[in-house]
């Protein structure tokens, strides 16, 4: 697959003048670099999107780049025009969350220089979960690591969260992002009010390598008998999750249609937490009327939604089988009588990076 972030050489820019501004120009080539990929796509006004294969082939008519940018740390919650001082800042925010940010500054900065006359805006994954309240968001530790070295909750997957609730407007909604990353969120009247995600992506359920939430006690015992911290962050982030449990993938369709006992371990522990966390959304919102199911594993896995849906009949959740065996997105998948809609949405953070994008630097749409 070529690179997306190949472009001309010097010698090939240099004989061709900068593409000319357009007052016309509104659509806004989104950088999302994920966990696990990274898709370039150009989103219309209207939310139509065409992927793109590289910055060498960015269309015409392109008003601004908008990155999705999953940790800001302390000083980035709100989009914001990228220069060199905003640039320094996302990099001292990499260790927050070295899967997502590290990549997620290498795109900026390819694209920066490939793209030097296009405004540049980061757009951040925590910023939709700045409404959690103090006692979902803060950690019982003393005031002193709180608010002097900013350990909170931050929660993440906002852009994805944010699509799900603009396209399910319920009172009471739970997303469950799964993909390479996962994480389970309670949306009230369209506003973030607790998530499994907290200081790093490395909290709540399972992922595809990564840990989820692991007793503290267990990883100060490592750190002392049988771990460096180097080994810690690489054991917790590149070899655990749904790949450390079953000894094989951290990709669901491997563990599906594998008969070894670890692959059946790994996807029954990632299905329990998913509905213990989704349990546990609902008590934060107080009842549940939609669950949504949504990126690579929630959108195309049919056996994973039965199986978290299967222990979530005591809220309400019924699954019609037959539905969700051949769903594709966006489709309801419960029952006609199910007090609570089941919903697979495609994930369009490129959308919603986009109209932040415009937003701030004021383009018409």
């Amino acid at each position: 697959m070529k690179d997306p972030f190949a472009t001309r050489d010097k010698t090939d820019a240099a004989a061709k003048p900068p593409r000319p501004l357009r007052r016309i120009r509104k659509r806004i080539l989104c950088v999302n670099a994920g966990s696990t990929s990274l898709k370039l796509s150009v989103v219309e006004p209207d939310g139509a999107a065409a992927p793109v294969e590289s910055l060498d082939a960015v269309p015409e008519g392109v008003a601004a780049v908008a990155h999705r940018v999953v940790h800001g740390g302390t000083r980035f919650r709100e989009p914001v025009v990228i220069d060199d001082a905003v640039e320094r800042g996302l990099e001292a925010a990499v260790e927050l969350a070295p899967l997502h940010n590290a990549p997620a500054l290498a795109a900026i900065r390819q694209a920066r220089q490939a793209l030097p006359d296009l405004p540049h805006v980061a757009v951040f994954d925590s910023a939709f979960h700045a409404t959690i309240p103090e006692e979902a968001a803060t950690y019982a530790l003393p005031a002193k690591v709180r608010e002097d070295w900013g350990i909170r909750r931050y929660g993440f997957h906002g852009l994805s969260v944010q699509w799900a609730s603009e396209r399910v407007r319920v009172p009471r909604l739970v997303v469950c992002h799964l993909g390479g990353g996962c994480s389970v969120t309670a949306v009230r009247d369209g506003r973030s009010v607790d998530t499994t995600m907290g200081f790093t992506p490395l909290e709540g359920v399972p992922m595809a390598t990564r840990a989820g939430s692991v007793d503290p006690g267990a990883l100060l015992y490592l750190l002392e008998h049988h771990l460096t911290l180097e080994e810690l962050n690489r054991t917790l982030e590149h070899e655990s999750g749904l790949a450390g449990l079953s000894g094989l993938s951290g990709d669901v369709r491997a563990l599906e249609t594998s008969n070894a006992p670890g692959a059946q371990l790994a996807l029954a522990v990632f299905t329990y937490r998913v509905a213990t966390a989704v349990g546990a959304m609902a008590t934060a919102l107080g009842g549940l009327d939609a669950l949504v199911f949504t990126a690579g594993i929630g959108e195309n896995s049919a056996s994973v939604r039965a199986a978290v849906c299967g222990r979530l009949g005591f809220l309400g959740v019924e699954l019609d089988a037959d539905a969700n065996a051949s769903a594709r997105p966006d489709a309801t998948v419960s029952k006609a009588q199910s007090p609570v809609r089941i919903i697979l949405l495609k994930a369009r953070e490129d959308v919603v990076a986009a109209r932040a994008a415009r937003q701030l630097l004021r383009l018409s749409s």
